[in-house]
């Protein structure tokens, strides 16, 4: 299941990062200052209209004035992932993490990982992201989830537990409770399906965790 929800969420985790570059850069002239930020523009716009390969131009020139960029290779790693050139993709996340070590980037590095069944380094990557920041449940349902591949129940569960203290809903709940299914923690299951029955959900539309899908955008 989690294999058809992967990607979107790079471009949510890639969007916190995308300010940051001056902060990550060499003090530069006014004049090339402003091309950089031209360029930005530049990619930003190509990546909202898909048109990524205005977008990778721009992003290539940034990394030219700066080569030590996260940010620019961060959103390149976006832009492959979109396309499904994923050695590219795990390239750019690899190169930004090492500048910059940012929760999002390390997250999105997992994901890529994860949809290219490396399932140890994907781990990895969660968990390194992890440690910078645990106020996400998506990243616990990630972290879950390539436990899962990796035949790891007690983990797993420990995760969604983490992730069901930052996101009470239905959905969480429910992701915990086939857990404790899977791990044959029958009287923790059975506390959650009574929790569920309880749970009455807002009407309108219901508040649903941030989670990574598989959507190239």
């Amino acid at each position: 299941m989690f294999s058809v929800i992967v990607i979107a969420l790079l471009g949510v985790f890639a969007y916190i990062t995308i300010y940051r570059t001056e902060q990550s850069i060499q003090p530069l002239s006014k004049k090339v200052s402003g091309r950089i930020g031209q360029l930005w523009n530049a990619a930003n716009l190509g990546i909202r209209d898909h048109k990524y390969l205005r977008a990778e131009r721009a992003l290539l020139t940034i990394l030219k004035f700066d080569k030590k960029n996260a940010a620019a290779y961060s959103r390149l790693g976006m832009i492959y992932a979109r396309q499904k050139e994923y050695k590219d993709a795990i390239e750019c996340f690899e190169i930004a993490s090492s500048i910059h070590p940012g929760a999002s980037t390390l997250h999105n590095l997992g994901l890529i990982y994860y949809e290219t069944e490396q399932y140890e380094k994907a781990a990895l990557a969660f968990e390194n992201a992890l440690e910078i920041e645990k106020d996400l449940a998506a990243r616990y349902i990630a972290y879950a989830k390539v436990q899962e591949k990796l035949h790891h129940p007690k983990i797993v569960v420990e995760a969604l537990e983490n992730a069901v203290k930052l996101e009470k809903n239905k959905q969480t709940i429910n992701l915990l409770m086939y857990a404790y299914d899977a791990n044959d923690q029958t009287e923790e299951a059975d506390r959650l399906r009574a929790r569920l029955a309880k749970l009455v959900m807002p009407e309108g539309k219901p508040k649903r965790v941030q989670q990574p899908r598989r959507v190239i955008m």
